[in-house]
């Protein structure tokens, strides 16, 4: 099969410094294309729609990325509920709908496992989708990312375009976000660890009952898996999305005794039960992608111990990881 996506291709990379954009990022200039459009928030406001239109006029890419969204942890998706569902649908309406209008023909929207129902069947296949209830605490990012997915159908149906969506598993790794607050599951566990060790704590509280199960995948194993996507899939060949994952699933318990190993905290982890556990399990059927030819290479302790290395470079003022 012919590659889809050739070297000299102008590439828009929309989110280039978040945690997957910059994977992307990095894995594209690895393999040859360089002819990458990048802009910052500052340069180029994504909820700006005359701006998002003027900025597509003038750079015309051939492919666009689109991995820029408003993200955020089981905290942040339950207490900034407008935000979520205004800022994500405002960005993928501008992008999406500018880059039709400036005639580029094939781009990759990113989404999130949260689009499935809470109860949906383990594994999370791609027929699972809009089959049953929302988990209440991130139903307004879910809710805008499924209107990214039926988006980009919408424009390949009516207008012929090759608009794919793939909807990756819980994201981790080099550039992530450790704001206790804001934060995913495993950069928090990774910063807690790191500052009970650090201050001698005895213990380390973590939220919920420690039993949901949770996929995660590390960031530039996402890239390389968008790269072989933009390379040799096409929407009629995939569909209306595609999961990315490893298929492989921990509770939350296993993963913070993981993360205080790498990390090395010897101490108590405490649960707190008065604090929400979320979906109880979220495993993504990726049999549709592995199918394809595609399989990640990071195991998820190799993947800590290397996200944990760049919390250390980025926050660590001095403290080493234990040998």
């Amino acid at each position: 099969m012919s590659n889809l996506l050739l070297p000299g291709h102008r590439i828009y990379v929309a989110g280039h410094r978040g945690l997957v954009g910059s994977a992307i990022v990095r894995r594209m200039k690895a393999a040859g294309y360089l002819n990458l459009v990048t802009r910052t928030h500052g340069e180029l406001d994504l909820l700006d729609q005359a701006a998002v239109r003027a900025f597509f006029a003038a750079e015309k890419p051939d492919v666009v990325v689109l991995a820029a969204a408003k993200v955020g942890g089981i905290v942040a998706n339950n207490t900034y509920r407008a935000e979520f569902i205004y800022e994500n649908l405002q960005i993928q309406n501008n992008v999406i709908h500018s880059a039709w209008l400036s005639g580029v023909r094939r781009l990759l929207f990113l989404g999130s496992s949260c689009i499935y129902p809470k109860l949906a069947p383990q594994p999370l296949e791609e027929a699972h989708l809009l089959t049953g209830l929302l988990e209440p605490t991130n139903e307004p990012y879910a809710i805008a990312k499924i209107a990214g997915i039926k988006l980009c159908a919408a424009y390949n149906s009516q207008y012929g375009t090759d608009y794919i969506a793939a909807m990756p598993t819980n994201m981790y790794g080099p550039g992530d976000n450790y704001d206790l607050q804001n934060s995913h599951v495993l950069p928090a566990l990774i910063r807690k660890m790191h500052e009970a060790r650090t201050r001698g704590d005895a213990q380390v509280s973590i939220w919920g009952s420690g039993q949901p199960r949770r996929e995660f995948l590390y960031s530039d194993d996402l890239a390389d898996a968008c790269v072989f996507l933009l390379e040799r899939a096409s929407a009629s060949m995939i569909g209306e999305f595609v999961n990315i994952g490893c298929g492989e699933d921990v509770t939350i318990s296993e993963l913070a005794l993981m993360t205080a190993r790498v990390v090395g905290f010897t101490g108590q982890l405490v649960y707190d039960r008065s604090k929400p556990d979320g979906t109880p399990r979220k495993l993504m059927d990726v049999s549709r992608i592995r199918a394809a030819g595609w399989a990640p290479r990071v195991s998820l302790e190799q993947g800590i111990a290397l996200a944990y290395g760049d919390f250390l470079a980025r926050y660590g003022a001095g403290v080493r990881a234990p040998s």
